[in-house]
């Protein structure tokens, strides 16, 4: 399947992927590129197979979503990219880095679902599985705000998110454009053991109040990437994009920014804004 994607900056054969987190779509990474774009990156980001304006139907495993990516990107014209992954996403973009490592350069991981216990697995695929309707946007911004992922996101940001993404049905109730049984397969997909670890340049952004990441994640990435690993902790909960922008954004910018070596470590490269 080709997805519906959101572009930013020059068209080239070369971009940063962004795959977003569960029941969002790729309009999240909208503020992230649009400063990449100033900065001279072409950033390409995806709205997962039952997710956002992309087509609903099964299957929604990882492999289905890793094929849909590789065909997206075949369309565009993109032969070398960055994998960039909230997440579920992170999960997503960690495979598809390891899978595409001969034309993949860097992995940038924000607050990724490589691995979800499953008791908490189960747990949110009996949330997100239910018909959640609401009479009101309003009444949808609210329950948002009182989800488990929210730790300090500003309602404005919820409102904007829930006004561009809700859909008014048949029945006068307002829904989240996600499918929910992607959502429920998906919880299933974190539930397995976490994906091999590509030996390339890795930025993890982590949440001071993490959802579904853990310190043995980084145990594991650091035992194995050694110098290749940067990690960096920002404040507040899950939702990096809406409770750290200024943070997650400054730690994106100066890893992209970077130079590449030739063992693939990365040196700083001075840039012009």
């Amino acid at each position: 399947m080709v997805l519906k994607t959101h572009r930013w900056g020059s068209e080239r054969s070369d971009a940063v992927i962004c795959v977003h987190g569960l029941t969002q779509d790729g309009l999240i990474f909208a503020e992230l590129g649009r400063r990449l774009a100033e900065l001279g990156h072409y950033v390409v980001a995806v709205d997962l197979r039952g997710h956002g304006d992309s087509r609903r139907e099964p299957p929604w495993d990882i492999e289905t979503h890793l094929e849909d990516l590789i065909v997206t990107l075949q369309e565009l014209g993109v032969e070398r990219q960055t994998w960039l992954g909230h997440s579920f996403g992170g999960r997503v973009a960690a495979t598809a880095a390891f899978r595409t490592q001969g034309t993949t350069d860097r992995l940038v991981l924000l607050d990724p679902g490589l691995h979800v216990p499953p008791g908490q697995a189960l747990k949110g695929s009996e949330i997100d599985r239910l018909d959640w309707s609401f009479a009101s946007p309003e009444g949808a911004a609210n329950a948002l705000l009182t989800g488990p992922s929210i730790v300090a996101t500003p309602r404005q940001v919820v409102e904007a998110y829930v006004r561009r993404d809700v859909k008014r049905g048949p029945d006068g109730r307002f829904r989240f454009r996600f499918c929910p049984s992607a959502a429920v397969v998906a919880w299933s997909e974190m539930s397995k053991p976490p994906p091999a670890i590509a030996r390339l340049p890795t930025l993890v952004v982590k949440a001071a109040v993490p959802l579904v990441y853990s310190e043995a994640h980084e145990v594991n990435y650091r035992s194995q990437l050694g110098e290749l690993l940067e990690v960096v902790t920002v404040p507040n909960g899950h939702n990096l994009l809406w409770e750290s922008p200024r943070e997650t954004l400054a730690a994106i910018e100066a890893f992209l920014e970077r130079d590449l070596s030739n063992d693939g470590t990365s040196t700083h490269k001075a840039v012009s804004r």
